[in-house]
């Protein structure tokens, strides 16, 4: 079957019980396992690089284009490629020229923070499924945009949250459904990590293997300056969403997925920049309490020092009414009773393999997403209400219908943001 014929034909009947979004009579891409599905990345310098790699050594997927606003990771990219499939990939610095393409069938996003969700609503809304990194929005008010862009469309969209789909921790969270520890009353994660100085950045010119208007995109425009590109943009509330966003996404998703829990009801996040005289905005060193009714959870968050022997042990771990189960070695699970005997263990794969499949699979028609897009919208949101509380210094309360602010007009004012009306989402 040619492309062209290929992605006119519907894909065939879904089994029983995939939602309407699934429903391949509503899919655009492959419709059996046979077929290629056409890929195009946005990012190729570190996750990204490691997306494209992950993806390549998967069957019945290739990638027509490589993108980045970078020459030195559009290179990488293409590098990466080179051996691992037949094809030669386009090399682009604009997105924008993948999504006109009628032959991709979905793309990949794995740049900053600010460009994920309005990268992928031009996605969905161009017909493109996409697999986009965590966290899903830069604020709230994208979260959302990007669910009703994906719904609009009736596209699969899949966020970056890989242990959604490892088996061991799969288990776990079942075992932890089916009563294992009783009813789950209290779960804990943290991220200790020892970041250096990034210093005061000077306004520079623009090195020339960047576009650095292309990389602000979004973003209201600011002048270049040397210490933000490629990674201390994480620290910039105009880029990045702070260590909730970039690692505690991970953490929270598991524990949000365990308590079996929606959306919140109070929301308090206290911390500071403690360590080091830099430019970064936000905090190094936090602690966020997410109630949810007469449950909750709770993140911990040190930048600026490794793990210690007085630290706790697992970065995730729940606790019930009749034991407890941590997430051991980020593949599986061990649980415990109340006197500490071990009473089940579970162990499986790591790395994105099963989690990059599922999303094919979801194109395919064969199978539901493990972190689609409204569960990477409730998981993210806690990452943007911890930091909303953390901005306007003080508990916020939460309406656990839709996750809104309640009677707080100056925390919701930081629901949204200002765009580069050139890039600003619209649905």
């Amino acid at each position: 079957m040619s492309n062209s014929s290929r992605r006119q034909f519907l894909a065939a009947s879904a089994a029983a019980g995939l939602s309407t979004l699934a429903a391949p009579a509503l899919l655009r891409g492959a419709s059996s396992p046979n077929e290629t599905i056409t890929l195009g990345v946005m990012g190729t310098n570190g996750r990204g690089l490691s997306l494209v790699r992950s993806f390549a050594g998967l069957k019945n997927c290739e990638f027509k284009y490589v993108c980045d606003v970078d020459e030195r990771a559009r290179l990488k990219g293409e590098k990466a490629l080179q051996d691992a499939q037949p094809r030669t990939p386009e090399s682009v610095t604009d997105y924008r020229k993948m999504l006109d393409d009628a032959d991709v069938d979905a793309i990949v996003i794995a740049a900053p923070d600010h460009w994920h969700a309005v990268a992928g609503i031009a996605g969905c809304q161009a017909g493109k499924h996409v697999y986009v990194e965590k966290p899903c929005s830069h604020n709230a008010a994208e979260g959302e945009m990007f669910m009703k862009a994906a719904a609009d469309n009736k596209r699969q969209v899949q966020m970056g949250t890989q242990r959604r789909s490892r088996p061991g921790i799969r288990e776990g969270i079942a075992r932890l459904h089916e009563g294992l520890i009783g009813d789950v009353l209290y779960a804990r994660c943290h991220y200790y990590n020892a970041r250096g100085n990034i210093g005061h950045g000077k306004q520079v010119p623009v090195p020339t293997y960047l576009n650095w208007d292309l990389w602000q995109g979004p973003a209201p425009v600011e002048e270049y300056r040397d210490n933000l590109v490629h990674y201390n943009w994480h620290w910039f509330w105009n880029w990045g969403t702070a260590e909730l966003g970039n690692n505690g996404v991970h953490y929270l998703d598991v524990l949000r997925w365990g308590m079996g829990a929606d959306y919140p009801t109070r929301v308090s996040c206290d911390g500071a920049k403690l360590r080091h005289d830099d430019d970064q905005q936000t905090p190094d060193t936090s602690l966020a309490t997410y109630h949810f009714g007469d449950k909750f959870v709770t993140w911990e968050q040190r930048s600026w020092a490794k793990k210690t022997k007085v630290d706790p042990g697992p970065a995730m771990a729940f606790f019930g009414t009749k034991g407890s189960l941590e997430i051991a070695n980020d593949s599986g699970y061990r649980a415990f009773d109340l006197n500490g005997k071990e009473i089940a263990t579970g162990e499986g794969a790591s790395g994105d393999a099963d989690h990059l499949q599922n999303f094919l699979d979801a194109i395919r028609g064969e199978a539901e997403l493990n972190c689609d897009i409204q569960t990477a919208h409730r998981s993210t949101l806690l990452c943007h209400l911890g930091n909303i509380a953390y901005r306007v210094g003080r508990p916020l309360e939460i309406d656990p219908t839709n996750g809104h602010i309640v009677d707080d007009s100056d925390a919701m004012a930081l629901w949204g943001r200002e765009y580069n009306p050139a890039f600003a989402p619209k649905v």
